[in-house]
């Protein structure tokens, strides 16, 4: 055979084989049996060995997988990842269409998919080919897992014929099937093996495994639902994801458009019986405005879509009998009462605790030691009491009297005004309270300093580190008078804590453990304040103008920085260089320095989105609200009359897409 006679070949069993995988997994209508498959794709594999110069990393014989052992790298992504917002009732829906509706001025119409319960990941293809494939990781940054789920075989490599674009993002749900997990299950007690607790834990740690020949032989699986990109076929989300199925993507069956809330209830109702009957698991269901640019108007908070939202089924639930209660104190100081419960089963695992969360839900419970309570998993993740069972409630049981001091250093316990827990005001010498912010600290999300999170204890309890700020101080003798600690994991430790100084500035931010700062809000504070110092002599009203942060935020940030202490250790954290501003892109200008600029509307060229990042890459702050302090109104197409009416006010510049473009000469 010649090498143009190879090439038309395996060019040939390539195509075959992916046409096959399309009609298995997105058809679900086989044309050949599992040998004859077999049969094709040992050919290629043979004619690929024999004509190496002829290997690509997008062929169907691929999906064996690497035994390459490596580390995952952490990827941004393209379009940031956000949760959805969680509703348990149709009230809570019909409470959402009329917030959009207010916005909209119009009906919109929804699609309705199923809320699956697995790994969520987001696939770049480029002409027509993937590229890469990343985790959600925070939503901004996420593992790269390429090589594994090229492994997947109802994810196609190539797409088939089609009216694709040259570069587009979709996003799925990776999910093991129950027959998968049970097999998956029965062959890891075989061998003496811990079984994996729930279907989507398995698909979690199959997908982090380090070699891709092992993802190759666990059976995952993947169904997609949403289509991101420049150049889309169509402006509705259900019409692309029709158009995904065609190109080769698995597209659930149950995805359903819908053109009021009526027939979104009635697809509540139907999948809320069927999901036993179906072959995964799932938690709910998606509710999406169909059209894009609706979904542009509605727009984002800092963490989820406006114009989406997740209904969440029942969780299961469990009774068994609440032997105790006692005090948990977190780093900001808040006091949680914690269950001692008989050990029982749900959801896949044992249950020994579940949270009360407040002295408000013991009351409103009427919960007493003794008693036996219904447990559920609050989605599925944090166990969580909901119910007694009063007919079971021994004669002497007697009302749970909340405590009053600090179990942990014996202060009195503070509630603050419109808030649900009581406070341990005593942030400086409170113990469990200066522990939780170090381990907060050293954290992955945040400093990253890894062989300190199981240390944190000893550090403290030795004397030898008492805030942050002093673990950037610590010598090798301090560490090596640890327990389990030698030469080799002393300098480890020392190793990670000089690393974390390379850490971004809005990762320090997070660090600090602001009250009401995560990690969102601190990647928005450090984009509009640049600098630690800068964010210390920001104003009440200069922070509530930022999109995104409420009076609540801005007056917890304004309490961090009149605390002395709290300054002290941000001196301590720059004298060992730390990073306490943040870095210029690379992309970035000083056209917009010290601009406020508001956006309302929805624009043809560029999204709102897009228009954000370019008024941040060019050194001006995205506000929220028009105030006297605005300095330019970017208006597109339905722009709000109040925003308008405020700017005419004030007498605020009034621009439009193409005026912003000139303005920072982007044409």
């Amino acid at each position: 055979m010649t090498k143009e006679e190879a090439r038309k070949k395996i060019e040939k069993l390539r195509n075959e084989l992916s046409e096959h995988n399309y009609r298995y997994y997105v058809l679900a209508s086989p044309t050949i049996s599992d040998f004859e498959y077999d049969a094709l794709m040992k050919q290629l594999i043979d004619l690929e060995e024999q004509f190496p110069e002829f290997k690509d990393e997008n062929s169907p014989s691929q999906r064996v997988g690497s035994d390459i052992n490596k580390e995952f790298n952490q990827v941004r992504h393209r379009y940031p990842m956000y949760s959805l917002s969680n509703t348990y009732s149709e009230e809570e829906i019909k409470d959402f269409e009329t917030r959009i509706k207010k916005e909209l001025k119009s009906d919109p119409k929804y699609t309705c998919e199923l809320k699956y319960d697995g790994v969520a990941i987001a696939i770049t293809y480029k002409k027509g080919e993937m590229v890469q494939a990343l985790t959600r990781g925070d939503g901004v940054e996420g593992d790269d897992v390429t090589a594994n789920v090229r492994t997947i075989k109802s994810i196609p490599l190539k797409l088939r014929e089609g009216d694709f674009p040259d570069d587009f993002v979709i996003r799925g749900e990776i999910l093991l099937p129950h027959e998968s997990f049970e097999r998956l299950n029965r062959e890891k007690e075989r061998k003496g093996d811990k079984p994996f607790a729930n279907p989507r834990n398995a698909a979690a740690g199959t997908l982090k495994l380090q070699k891709s020949s092992e993802v190759a032989k666990r059976p995952l699986d993947c169904f997609f639902y949403a289509l991101l990109g420049e150049d889309l076929p169509s402006e509705f989300h259900y019409d692309n994801l029709m158009k995904a199925k065609d190109w080769g993507f698995r597209i659930s069956a149950q995805l359903t458009r819908c053109n009021n809330l009526e027939e979104v209830y009635k697809y509540i109702h139907t999948w809320e019986e069927k999901r036993e009957d179906l072959p995964y698991d799932i938690d709910g269901v998606v509710i999406k405005v169909d059209s894009y640019k609706q979904q542009e108007q509605l727009g984002y908070t800092a963490k989820s879509p406006r114009w989406a939202i997740a209904y969440k089924f029942q969780a299961e639930q469990a009774e068994t009998k609440l032997l105790d209660i006692h005090y948990q104190v977190g780093r900001t100081g808040a006091v949680t009462p914690v269950a001692n419960l008989d050990p029982v089963q749900l959801a896949g695992t044992k249950v020994k605790r579940a949270s009360l969360h407040n002295e408000d839900q013991i009351k409103l419970l009427d919960v007493r030691i003794g008693d036996y309570v219904n447990v559920e998993k609050g989605g599925e993740i944090i166990p969580k009491i909901v119910g007694v069972n009063k007919d079971k409630r021994p004669s002497d049981s007697k009302a749970v009297s909340f405590i009053d001091y600090c179990p942990e250093c014996g202060t009195k316990l503070e509630r603050i005004e419109g808030e649900a827990k009581r406070y341990c005001p005593n942030e400086t010498g409170c113990p469990p309270q200066i522990k939780g912010r170090i381990e907060h600290f050293v954290s992955r999300k945040a400093m990253n300093i890894e062989a300190a999170q199981a240390t944190t204890e000893a550090l403290f309890n030795k004397g030898y580190v008492k805030d942050p700020g002093d673990l950037y101080y610590l010598d090798k003798d301090n560490i090596l008078s640890l327990e389990r600690f030698a030469d080799k994991s002393a300098s480890n430790l020392l190793n990670s804590i000089e690393n974390s100084k390379e850490v971004p500035f809005h990762r320090v931010l997070y660090a600090l453990g602001i009250r009401f700062v995560g990690e969102a809000m601190a990647k928005i504070l450090a984009k509009n304040f640049e600098s630690i110092d800068k964010l210390a002599q920001a104003k009440f009203d200069e922070l509530v103008e930022i999109d995104e942060i409420g009076e609540k935020i801005a007056q917890s940030i304004l309490d961090y920085f009149k605390d002395e202490k709290n300054l002290q250790i941000i001196e301590k954290l720059r004298k060992a260089g730390v990073k306490m501003e943040a870095e210029k892109s690379e992309t970035s200008s000083q056209k917009l320095k010290g601009q406020s600029i508001v956006i309302s509307g929805v624009f043809s060229k560029f999204s709102r989105n897009e228009l954000k990042e370019m008024i941040e890459q060019n050194g001006g702050k995205n506000t929220s609200s028009v105030s006297s302090n605005t300095d330019y109104l970017l208006a597109g197409e339905n722009t709000g009359p109040k925003k308008l009416d405020k700017a005419k006010k004030y007498d605020i510049k009034i621009i439009g897409e193409d005026e912003f473009l000139k303005l920072i000469r982007k044409y």
